[in-house]
């Protein structure tokens, strides 16, 4: 990762850089049940939405129309769940929480992407899933693909 923020966010392991904006970076998420899933975090260090400054709550508006209209065109996805939870900056003994949202796809079909079958089977629920991390070279592709999409939509 090039920028200092993304070197002190590495720490959270969030996913795999993706890209970065003037105040977000974006990151594929570990957790891949649901293809697409991704992490949009501050890029400097905040511990709560309430100190959020103006621009970066615009910037972040544009950056959810902008990353779900890209997600349906590379996946076909039926609609998004947001979320901004931190509880696990308090499981540690000295708490650093960090602002971050999680962008989760949700999908009514199965997705078909590098030879896998992508099944969202709790669809319109908020049962938990089970993780499915992915090989190294199918989270590339997932990467380089949203990537491609995002640039040509600039």
């Amino acid at each position: 990762m090039e920028c200092p923020y993304c070197k002190k966010l590495e720490k959270y392991d969030f996913g795999d850089y993706i890209m970065k904006t003037a105040h977000w970076i974006v990151f594929l998420a570990p957790q891949q049940s649901n293809i697409g899933t991704c992490v949009v975090a501050l890029n400097r260090h905040e511990s709560d939405l309430s100190g959020l400054t103006s621009d970066e709550w615009l910037e972040f508006g544009e950056l959810v129309r902008k990353m779900e209209h890209i997600l349906k065109k590379c996946f076909d996805v039926t609609m998004f769940n947001w979320g901004s939870l931190m509880n696990a900056s308090y499981l540690e003994e000295a708490p650093d929480p960090h602002v971050h949202w999680h962008l989760i796809p949700r999908y009514n079909h199965d997705v078909e992407f590098e030879n896998l079958t992508f099944e969202d089977p709790y669809f319109g629920t908020m049962k938990p899933r089970p993780f499915r991390g992915l090989p190294d070279d199918v989270r590339q592709k997932i990467i380089d693909i949203i990537r491609t999409t995002y640039d040509l939509e600039q």
